[in-house]
C-alpha cells in the first residue's frame, strides 16, 4: 500500500508543480468559470478544480505515507489520507476563491451612488449655491463626495438621498424622505 500512497503523492504533486510552473511562465490562464462552465468560480467553493483535486491527491498520499511511517495500521493511514486530502482541497479552493475576488474590478463608479443614502459631513448650501460634503458607503467602501442640492440648506448630520451624479465627483442630494411603516400615522 506504500506504493499507492507514493503514486498519489507524486502524481498529485507533479500536477500541482506543472500548474505552478505554467502559471509562472504565463502559459496557464485561469478561466472565470468552474470546470463545468457553470458561472464564476467565485460564486462557490470549487472542490472539483484541477488544482484542488491534484492538491487533494498529493496530500492523500502524504497523509497516508506519514501515518504508515509512524507505524499505524492501513485503516488509520487511509483515514489520515482522506482527512489530509479534504483539508488540502478545501484550502486550495478557498485560496483560489479569495484570489478571484481580488481580481474583480473595484473601480469607483460615481453613477453607482444614485439611489443610495449618505450623511452630510459639511453643510450643503441651498439651490446649488455651493458644495458641501457627504459620507456614504458605495461598492463596499466609505467615500467622501462633494454634494449640492436643489432645495433648502441641508445641515451637517442630515441623512440624504443621492438623486443625480455629476462630474467628476459631485452628487445632487435631497434630504432622506421619511418612509412611514404600515400602521404608522402622520400625527
Amino acid at each position: 500500500m506504500t506504493s499507492f500512497f507514493w503514486i498519489c503523492l507524486l502524481l498529485g504533486g507533479g500536477v500541482v508543480l506543472l500548474q505552478l510552473g505554467a502559471s509562472v511562465l504565463g502559459l496557464h490562464h485561469d478561466a472565470p468559470h468552474d470546470s463545468f462552465g457553470h458561472g464564476p468560480a467565485s460564486e462557490g467553493l470549487n472542490l472539483l478544480s484541477v488544482r484542488a483535486l491534484s492538491a487533494g491527491i498529493a496530500f492523500f498520499g502524504l497523509g497516508g505515507l506519514a501515518t504508515l511511517r509512524v507505524g499505524l495500521p492501513l485503516v488509520a493511514a487511509l483515514a489520515a489520507g482522506l482527512i489530509a486530502a479534504m483539508g488540502a482541497a478545501v484550502g486550495v479552493a478557498l485560496l483560489l476563491r479569495s484570489m478571484k475576488r481580488l481580481e474583480g474590478d473595484q473601480t469607483f463608479v460615481l453613477k453607482n451612488t444614485v439611489g443610495l443614502s449618505g450623511d452630510v459631513y459639511l453643510s450643503i448650501p441651498a439651490r446649488r449655491g455651493g458644495t458641501g460634503k457627504i459620507h456614504m458607503t458605495v461598492q463596499q467602501r466609505v467615500v467622501e463626495l462633494d454634494a449640492m442640492t436643489t432645495e433648502d440648506d441641508i445641515a451637517t448630520g442630515t441623512r440624504v438621498l443621492v438623486i443625480d451624479a455629476i462630474a467628476p465627483a459631485t452628487v445632487i442630494v435631497v434630504p432622506q424622505p421619511l418612509i412611514l411603516k404600515e400602521g404608522d400615522s402622520d400625527a
